[in-house]
């Protein structure tokens, strides 16, 4: 049993480390993308250097974003390792396998049902508008 659940903590671990990882990159790469537009000094490459994986000159704006990424990857790897964070990570995965998800019929009757009182809403409160407008016009103004 000890060794299933060190075994369940090492790929929630492992699923929230990429997941978080994706999300890190996308904001390195946004932050590239950023800081090459609003400062030409940044874009410049450095001695025409270009990395040919990836086609891009290599600039102050990549090493920058780079620094970021590698950064941020190991202090989120420190961060995911304390004993505190896998163990919720273990916990929250063993409750999310207790949860019974509604069938497509059920999703469609529900979503219908919201709808509907969606619209109801919409237009019980649009009428009250209208009335309580007109009122407080006769009110205030004297004319309807």
């Amino acid at each position: 049993m000890a060794a299933y659940k060190k075994d369940q903590g090492r790929m929630a671990r492992m699923v929230a480390f990429w997941s978080l990882a994706v999300l890190i990159f996308y904001g390195c790469t946004s932050l590239h993308t950023e800081l090459a537009s609003r400062f030409s000094s940044l874009a410049v490459p450095v001695a025409g250097i270009r990395i040919p994986v990836i086609g891009v000159d290599l600039n102050p704006a990549v090493l920058i974003a780079t620094l970021i990424l590698a950064g941020s990857l190991a202090l989120l790897y420190r961060w995911q390792q304390a004993p505190k964070q896998a163990d919720l990570l273990i916990e929250t995965e063993s409750e999310l396998r207790k949860v019974t998800w509604p069938t497509l019929s059920e999703t469609m009757t529900s979503s219908i049902v919201v709808m509907l009182c969606v619209l109801f809403l919409m237009a019980f409160l649009a009428g009250s508008d209208v009335l309580l407008g007109r009122w407080a016009s006769y009110l205030l103004t004297g004319r309807g």
